[in-house]
């Protein structure tokens, strides 16, 4: 049973002062991630990609379809319970630091003193920002940021991670740990699904990559495929900048 599926979702935003004008978002999007495999979603802007995961995560209802996440309808909070999401724009709070976020995290979901500081110490760690755990985040650089938000998702040990834009804002050094972290993460059986315009880090770490284009999912492959497509003479695109631009037309990622 696939951890996520979506079926024939259609979602429009009104627009405008009077909210007369409609703006499709999704139509008809069908697509499902399986357990224990890493899918990343590529496409323009504009594409669907953000709409996409805020309904999976049931922060906004699609007009029509199924979303099913863990089972469950992504409207019932228990579809959740295993689910680590990280936003594209981390909202954190400024005045307190990435350990009092983790410990409230940790209360919250009802773990012992024990487990909560042997995980915020794991995670810390694994996000390299274990010498900057007390310093309030208002002192965080924006991949700072993205890091913390991205070990408040890793604290619970999630089945599956949801990440928006994961690259959002990190340096060379920070976008090779955070691929390396879904690598460890994919590796002991866990799930895996995220947005990303680095179509490099997609290529290289996703078993299946979706393009998405004018709010439906246009087509899937796999990393095998794409070493399969011929390349013109002199090419210096990747394989999946190729089949990108064939597919959107020219668009921007």
């Amino acid at each position: 049973m696939p951890f996520i599926e979506c079926t024939e979702v259609t979602k429009t935003f009104r627009q405008g002062f009077w909210q007369k004008k409609s703006k499709p978002a999704l139509q008809d999007l069908s697509f499902a991630v399986r357990r224990g495999e890493v899918f990343g979603i590529v496409g323009p802007n504009g594409a669907g990609k953000s709409t996409t995961i805020k309904i999976l995560m049931g922060f906004v209802r699609p007009d029509s379809g199924q979303v099913v996440v863990d089972g469950r309808d992504a409207t019932d909070p228990r579809s959740h319970q295993q689910v680590g999401y990280l936003p594209e724009n981390p909202s954190l709070y400024k005045n307190l630091c990435v350990v009092d976020h983790l410990r409230f995290a940790a209360r919250l979901a009802g773990l012992s003193a024990t487990k909560t500081r042997e995980r915020t110490e794991r995670v810390l760690a694994a996000v390299d920002l274990s010498g900057s755990a007390r310093l309030p985040i208002r002192r965080f650089s924006k991949g700072m940021t993205q890091r913390a938000a991205l070990a408040y998702a890793l604290l619970l040990e999630p089945q599956i991670l949801i990440l928006d834009e994961p690259m959002s804002g990190l340096d060379p050094l920070g976008r090779q740990l955070v691929v390396d972290l879904i690598r460890d993460y994919h590796a002991r059986g866990n799930t895996i699904l995220f947005c990303s315009h680095v179509l490099s880090d997609v290529e290289r770490i996703c078993t299946r990559i979706g393009i998405m284009h004018q709010g439906r999912l246009a087509t899937i492959t796999t990393p095998e495929e794409l070493r399969a497509l011929p390349l013109e003479p002199g090419q210096s695109k990747t394989p999946l900048e190729t089949l990108f631009l064939r597919t959107v037309g020219g668009g921007q990622p």
